[in-house]
């Protein structure tokens, strides 16, 4: 018999005030996360806008050699993992190591402390060759993604296998579903799974900028991100990060635990079309719903909610809307879509573990999350985006995807506990 994953914590940094408590509010009330770039002048770039964590470190209970030690990144993640372990009522002791692991997904890794220690080395780029006696000894770790992982393996006590999943914009969402094949092949009875990223830096907005992916709404930043939007001109960047606690369901069960959802399909497929581009078809994310609801046992009738990867470029809403329709048929026009990127921006590498959070607790509470933004339908999407307003519904299966450059196309199901075939 197969081993089943279920969903027994999540924590969540995520713009605007930490903790998976408030980013529910938000993304729940419809609330804007986006605004002007503060942590440097953004005067030289062409978009200027972006979703920031309201995070402050000690706040959050890291010590001040952890805050000296850590990239912004690595926190997110170190802060989310302690949260999440909580949330699943896991404590000291309470875990076998040797049964415990680690995935996590991050696109650009410790950006920020890399280009500021860049900058020191090469005397703000005057050196050719840097002179490494000013870099700091935690230079190696901002270099290796594995340093990630190791800082949520430490915090859980997980000496099982220990993975950074790096595939772009779906790290994140790839991440759990590594997390939940160690834990349905046997590998590990409970894995920390998630994504972070801190990507807002001046080379990564300068990088989105040349290729024009990012919006240049600068006089508007609350409503810069318009998923599906026929005024949409790209993404906002945002920052941030989720950790899930999966656990085998039998696992959660012997101890009493709350289960929030169980996942019971992942899929992935690239499009081996183009780096940065995708084709308006769909045909690849198609594919990977396809095979995500196969081993999932559900018709595409079950679904009963959509969460979109929604990034607000035209391309990416179109290859998205197609998908949809050639995976899920007629049901494609009766169930409800919709982006949570719309408030939070695009956290590239942290976004797809953010939003399976999102779908957990969409399932928990029965509420659909909207896509903000949205006041003026595209003619050419045509489906249910769910504009501006949350809605109440019970909801027993929902799909989240994922497109990443590269190429890459995820799904994800995920399923009200009890109701899984």
């Amino acid at each position: 018999m197969k081993r089943r994953v279920a969903i027994t914590g999540i924590g969540v940094v995520a713009p605007g005030e930490p903790g998976a408590k408030a980013f529910w509010e938000r993304i729940t009330s419809g609330s804007t996360a986006t605004r002007p770039i503060s942590f440097f002048d953004p005067a030289p770039y062409r978009s200027r806008v972006a979703a920031e964590c309201d995070f402050d470190p000690v706040r959050e209970g890291l010590s001040a050699q952890e805050v000296r030690r850590l990239d912004r990144a690595a926190q997110f993640a170190v802060v989310c993992a302690r949260e999440a372990l909580a949330d699943a009522g896991l404590h000291d002791g309470d875990l076998a190591p040797e049964r415990t692991g680690v995935s996590l997904g991050s696109a650009v890794g410790c950006t920020i402390k890399l280009e500021w220690e860049y900058a020191v080395v090469s005397d703000a780029g005057r050196l050719w060759e840097v002179d490494p006696a000013y870099a700091v000894p935690h230079l190696y770790d901002y270099f290796t993604p594995g340093s990630l992982a190791a800082e949520v393996a430490w915090v859980a006590g997980a000496e099982g296998p220990v993975t950074v999943v790096s595939a772009g914009c779906t790290s994140g969402l790839d991440a759990v579903g590594h997390g939940c094949e160690l834990i349905g092949e046997g590998t590990a009875d409970v894995v920390l799974a998630g994504g972070t990223d801190a990507p807002i830096s001046p080379i990564t907005v300068a990088c989105f900028d040349a290729i024009m992916a990012t919006s240049n709404h600068n006089d508007d930043p609350e409503h810069a991100m318009r998923p599906f939007d026929r005024t949409r001109n790209g993404f906002v960047l945002g920052e941030g990060a989720a950790v899930l606690v999966l656990e085998e369901l039998e696992h959660a069960r012997r101890r009493g635990a709350r289960v929030l959802a169980e996942i019971t399909g992942f899929a992935n497929r690239s499009n081996a079309y183009h780096m940065t581009g995708l084709r308006s078809d769909g045909k690849e994310m198609a594919e990977a719903i396809r095979a995500a609801l196969d081993r999932a046992r559900l018709a595409p009738e079950e679904v009963g909610y959509v969460n979109a990867h929604g990034t607000g470029t035209k391309q990416n809403d179109r290859h998205e809307t197609a998908a949809f329709k050639a995976a899920l048929g007629a049901h494609a026009y009766d169930v409800p879509v919709s982006s949570i990127k719309s408030m939070l921006g695009h956290s590239l590498g942290a976004i797809g573990s953010i939003e399976i959070a999102a779908c957990a607790l969409a399932i928990e509470h029965g509420v659909v999350p909207p896509t903000a933004n949205l006041r003026e339908p595209d003619p050419e999407l045509d489906l249910d985006y769910v504009p501006l307003t949350a809605r109440e519904k019970r909801l027993d299966a929902v799909l989240t995807v994922g497109s990443g450059f590269g190429g890459f196309q995820s799904a994800m199901v995920l399923q009200r506990p009890g109701t899984a075939a």
